[in-house]
């Protein structure tokens, strides 16, 4: 008898996590089938909690003191004077007339030549010669003016972004609880959607640069924050223990061996924040933003997709450009060979060369003012209004059958098991989620956005979101792995493909939603597939990043144990990268997350809807501000949840 007993303790086994979630989404599914449409907290579309009143009290109190009140004479003004220097030194540098003269300090040649100058030198020729050829590229669009404002701007927010991430993300990569206190922040500045923010930064700073320019390192800031920390933190422990037994101290812990290592992950970064201003060129236009936005929005706003697609080419090719001479920059400083013999002698000669060009430029109108004789601008913009009007005849059957596929396959059941669940149901299941998962951490902060979320008066319209944003991640993460994956193995795939991301994750939203709206109507699934374009690329380059940072001794041990390539991925490589994974899931949902509100733009309601409805209109202010919470709300849960699952408890 005693002999059974310990038989059947051996024989059981407490069930693992994935059987438990199981268990928990099966009963959820059981329990809304009686419970179905009950206690929803439905809400009229015209209907005003007392929340949303007094944010537009609050909203109306801020307009009427913002000229008599000591906080904004000494405090709001004296950084949009700050920054409207900055950004106005950059526009008279390359832009714009400075001291009343009808040419900038450096015209189209200075600019060139300049610029082929510094990438040569840093980053080498053949990243020299790309600068060179999409600058000149600039000005053959008919859009050199437009591109110098666009890149004014982006450089400002840049430098803002960068003097300021960097040290916060070495900071976070060596402190646990100043990681822990910052990833919400950063979680706020990145899942808070563009249109919401936009409203307050022009009550605080008006219109202008300087409301641009906070705007867009606001949104772009908190990827070189993460991929800082994320890099100092994937620093082996090996190496630390190495320095540490020498006896080194904790700066020279950090400038010997956590930075150098990390450095790769850290000039991604760089790149990500590049692309994430990038991005914001289009919605910064909307208060006033100069550059190449402008000239997307007015065509957008007579549905011209030539001109819009040539606007956004240009912001594609200026992505790419700075990506590839940043990139080879941090590969250049990588490398500890020895200098070749001519370099000194050929730095002085091109130096010299450049420096003429750039008198040039200042003295000559020929060198100053692009050509407007040999630009194919219109070309281009014909070129694109045959494919989009091609694709709107030719695919539409195509189209339509992807469509519903993934609308009613996935989207509709999905949406109805959240909106028309007790809103104390959904609650508890992610609670529960949270803490089969996580930590009590874990489980509080999903309770808090729970009933903050309640608190706003938007639950069924955060359902529907939720709905939208899980479809949209769940594609991401799979194109993530496949595609990011297949680059982090193939250095030739990875040249080929990353010009395509770089593409996806800068191309203005604006732009290619026109040619979606024509394949797919104004629909929910619209939305989702312009998620899908803005935030696959991130999670891509991030899941290639931890592939390619597998130490070659680990893939040639496992090579030569006779693995193949797919026990090799599955086995080897996605395994030790489930951090990075981790980091794409995370990125990728805050990417899907900030698109929410252009997807109210094109037939997806909810709360992009409510988001853009209250900057619109200024009844609606306080329940489109409150819309936008319930975004950053959902994006905190949905992200605890999605670290809680990871084996790294430290980023719980």
């Amino acid at each position: 008898m005693a002999t059974t007993t310990v038989g059947l303790q051996r024989t059981w086994r407490r069930p693992g996590k994935p059987v438990l979630v199981a268990a928990v989404l099966l009963a959820w599914v059981l329990i809304w089938v009686p419970a179905r449409g009950v206690h929803t907290l439905g809400l009229s579309p015209a209907d005003l909690t007392p929340l949303h009143h007094w944010l537009n009290d609050v909203n109306d109190t801020v307009g009427a003191n913002r000229d008599s009140s000591p906080f904004f004479l000494y405090f709001f003004n004296e950084i949009r004077a700050a920054v409207d220097s900055l950004v106005t030194f950059l526009q008279d540098l390359i832009a714009q007339p400075s001291y009343g003269r009808p040419v900038p300090v450096l015209g189209w040649l200075g600019v060139v030549a300049v610029v082929a100058y510094v990438s040569w030198v840093f980053a080498g020729w053949k990243p020299a010669l790309l600068a060179a050829a999409g600058f000149v590229f600039f000005g053959l669009q008919g859009l050199w003016e437009e591109s110098m404002d666009t890149l004014a701007l982006t450089l400002g927010a840049v430098v803002i972004s960068l003097l300021i991430g960097i040290p916060l993300g070495i900071w976070a990569g060596l402190s646990d609880r100043f990681h822990k206190l910052v990833t919400p922040v950063l979680d706020f500045m990145q899942t808070m959607p563009t249109f919401v923010y936009l409203a307050p930064l022009t009550l605080l700073f008006l219109i202008g640069p300087a409301s641009a320019t906070i705007a867009t390192l606001i949104y772009a800031m908190p990827p070189a924050i993460r991929l800082t920390a994320h890099g100092i933190r994937s620093v082996p422990r090996s190496a630390v223990e190495a320095s540490e037994s020498l006896g080194a101290t904790g700066r020279q812990k950090l400038t010997g061996v956590l930075l150098p290592l990390s450095k790769g992950t850290i000039v991604l970064g760089v790149n990500q924040t590049i692309m994430a201003a990038l991005s914001m060129v289009t919605i910064a236009a909307l208060i006033d933003a100069p550059g190449l936005g402008k000239t997307v929005i007015k065509a957008l706003q007579t549905l011209d997709v030539g001109t819009a697609f040539n606007a956004g080419l240009a912001i594609v090719v200026m992505a790419v450009v700075l990506d590839r001479v940043t990139t080879a920059a941090g590969n250049r400083v990588r490398q500890t060979g020895r200098a070749a013999r001519f370099r000194r002698p050929l730095l002085a000669v091109f130096g010299v060369v450049a420096a003429v060009c750039a008198y040039l430029s200042h003295t000559y109108y020929w060198a100053a003012e692009f050509p407007d004789d040999v630009t194919i601008g219109g070309t281009l913009a014909k070129s694109a209004d045959s494919v989009a009007l091609w694709a709107q005849q030719d695919l539409s059957t195509a189209t339509e059958a992807i469509k519903n596929a993934i609308t009613y396959a996935l989207l509709n059941p999905l949406e109805a098991l959240l909106v028309e669940s007790p809103w104390w149901l959904v609650g508890a299941v992610a609670v529960l989620l949270a803490a089969l998962l996580g930590t009590v951490r874990s489980v509080i902060t999903t309770a808090a956005c729970v009933a903050l979320l309640i608190g706003t008066g938007l639950w069924q319209d955060s359902m529907t979101t939720l709905a939208m944003t899980i479809v949209a991640t769940a594609m991401v993460m799979l194109l993530g792995v496949a595609v990011g994956v297949w680059m982090g193995r193939n250095r030739f795939a990875d040249r080929i493909i990353r010009p395509v991301l770089d593409a996806g994750q800068t191309m203005p939203a604006f732009v290619y939603l026109v040619p979606f709206l024509a394949l797919f109507s104004a629909t929910r699934f619209t939305a989702i597939v312009a998620a899908v374009v803005f935030a696959a690329p991130v999670a891509i380059k991030i899941v290639a990043d931890g592939v390619r940072a597998i130490p070659a001794a680990t893939a040639e041990s496992a090579t030569a144990a006779g693995s193949s390539a797919w026990q090799m991925i599955t086995k080897v490589q996605l395994p030790m990268a489930r951090p990075s994974l981790t980091l794409a899931a995370n990125q990728g949902l805050i990417y899907v997350l900030s698109m929410v509100v252009v997807g109210g733009l094109v037939g997806a309601g909810a709360l992009g809807y409510d988001v853009v409805a209250g900057f619109s209109q200024g009844q609606l202010y306080g329940k489109g501000l409150a819309a936008g919470a319930a975004i950053v709300l959902l994006g905190i849960m949905l992200d605890r949840i999605a670290r809680a699952s990871s084996p790294s408890k430290g980023s719980n």
